[in-house]
């Protein structure tokens, strides 16, 4: 090959050739990390057979760092996702990075559309929260553009993509999060506990509901299907899902709400009812947002450490742009506030 091509050659050509990620190349390159026998000698083989020297590539590969990171939300307006974008933005601004904001509304097109346009800005790494990544099954469609896009950027998620999907995960410790609201209001003496909002189809939302079951089954407790109450993630799911519990002939005493938007929609019902917070009912969430300390009473809820979140989500997109060698899997451990909602069963 001629000096004039070999010097537009990019470490994304190398790779494209080799079929492996331009990280795995910049591995071969620094031997900053482990890499498999016959992938290093393909990457080598190919460096070789354009006369491209390793330290060439290596600028080269400093050249198309943009020192910028894309974020996709599904929602910017629920207060999760806002926060947790806002700890994400300034992890970023310490590491000298900027950030891009899109807002999916949890819309696979938008997502697939925008994955694409981060791609085409060349961005060192795409941060999704939200979205198509919660999806107990990865939606195929969806899957496929991520494989497409993470062969040149690397794709970090705050859920979990099917195997053979080329990505980085920074999740909630669901279970750690369902135990610790769980033991609360069992060690408050509650045992007819129901758990409202969510859908089957979020792998968080299912995960945290099968946990319920077996920590009711762990103590004792008969799972009484009744109080397990399918719905979405809004203030109106919450208020709906919590008439639907008043129809029951033996009422919980304790409710816990998928989101603390749905925990809202929870007290407003119960009130409306007439009974009272935590006297008759004790209520706990999840999210500890805003809202948990505007509602009267004020919301026990579940933390997720917002900024240990968005800094380890950066941290992570940083280093697998950069080539170096980050768990594919990473959780983070949330914490329970406890506030004015949940107190001691009078059952």
């Amino acid at each position: 090959m001629g000096s004039v091509e070999s010097k537009t050659i990019t470490i994304y050509d190398i790779a494209r050739e080799a079929g492996v990620s331009p990280a795995t190349v910049s591995r071969v390159m620094t031997n900053s990390a482990n890499v498999r026998s016959e992938k290093r000698e393909r990457v080598l083989q190919i460096i070789e057979k354009y006369n491209f020297k390793p330290n060439a590539l290596a600028k080269g590969l400093s050249e198309t760092s943009t020192k910028s990171i894309g974020i996709i939300v599904a929602d910017v307006r629920n207060p999760f996702y806002a926060q947790l974008f806002v700890a994400c933005e300034s992890a970023a601004q310490k590491a000298g990075y900027t950030v891009s904001l899109y807002n999916s509304f949890g819309i696979t097109e938008n997502e697939m559309e925008q994955l694409e346009i981060l791609r085409q800005q060349k961005v060192d790494a795409i941060v999704q929260i939200g979205g198509r990544v919660d999806d107990v099954q990865t939606d195929k469609r969806y899957g496929e553009v991520v494989k497409k896009i993470a062969k040149t950027t690397p794709i970090v998620v705050t859920g979990r993509l099917d195997d053979g999907i080329d990505s980085h995960s920074v999740e909630i410790d669901a279970a750690s999060g369902i135990d610790i609201v769980m033991e609360h209001l069992l060690s408050l003496g509650h045992t007819r506990i129901a758990i409202v909002g969510g859908r089957e189809d979020v792998r968080s939302s299912f995960e945290k509901k099968q946990l319920y079951k077996e920590i009711l089954k762990k103590h004792g407790i008969e799972v009484n299907p009744g109080y397990i109450v399918d719905g979405s993630y809004s203030i109106e799911s919450g208020y709906e899902c919590m008439q639907k519990i008043m129809q029951m002939p033996k009422l919980p005493t304790a409710i816990i709400a998928i989101n603390d938007f749905a925990a809202a929609g929870v007290v407003r019902a119960i009130e409306d009812s007439g009974y009272r917070i935590p006297q008759d009912f004790s209520v706990a969430s999840f999210d500890n947002t805003y809202i948990s300390e505007v509602t009267i009473p004020k919301l026990t809820s579940v933390d997720y450490n917002y900024e240990s979140f968005g800094q380890c989500l950066i941290d992570t997109a940083i280093a697998v742009s950069k080539g170096e060698k980050v768990p594919a899997r990473q959780a983070i451990k949330p914490t329970l506030v406890k506030r004015e909602s949940s107190g001691p069963s009078r059952a």
